[in-house]
Order: C-alpha cells, then structure tokens, then sequence
C-alpha cells in the first residue's frame, strides 16, 4: 500500500514539472538567447557605424570607451550615450556610400 501512495504522489507533480518545462522553453530560454544577442551586438559596434538608439535616436559612433559611446546625431552636434543604449547597427562601416571627409 505504501508503494502505492509514493506512485500517485509522484504523479501528482507530473503536471507541476511539465508546467515548470514549458515555462522554461518559452520564456526563459528565449529570453537569455536575446539577452546573448545583445551582448555580442554591443560589444561588436566600431567607430564609423550608424546606429539606433532603444530611444529610436540615430547617430554615427565617433568614440567608444568600455561603458560609454560618443554618438554624431547632427553635423557637429554629438552626444555621450551609455553602451548599453544603442539597440542595433543601421549599417555595417563602409557601407554608407561615404568617404572619410563626408563627401559623398
């Protein structure tokens, strides 16, 4: 009889654990594959990218430092930004139809 009562405890947390898994594959694990994605896109930015802003601003890098990066929004207009605000890369360096002196 004790064997019993241990079979239908261990069947009564089959649906907890199955509920726990598939929180686990389509939260958690998507969300840390972002997370990884935008790790790698912040360490990867170079001085000359067009970038965005999470506030949607765009602007040229003209400088980074571990934790901060000087953005060109305007011509002679910059600004100092966080790393971690630049949300994605608008194009790869050398490919804005640009030369060195912003001549086109």
């Amino acid at each position: 009889m004790r064997r019993r009562t241990t079979v239908n405890d261990l069947a009564a947390l089959l649906p907890l654990v199955a509920i726990l898994a598939l929180f686990w594959f389509m939260v958690i694990r998507p969300q840390q594959r972002r997370q990884k994605e935008v790790v790698a896109l912040q360490n990867s930015i170079q001085v000359g990218q067009r970038v965005m802003m999470s506030s949607g601003v765009f602007g040229t890098v003209v400088s980074l430092t571990e934790d901060r990066a000087r953005l060109e929004i305007a011509p002679g207009t910059q600004i100092e930004i966080a790393r971690a605000a630049i949300a994605k890369v608008d194009e790869p360096v050398g490919q804005t139809g640009v030369d060195e002196r912003g001549d086109a």
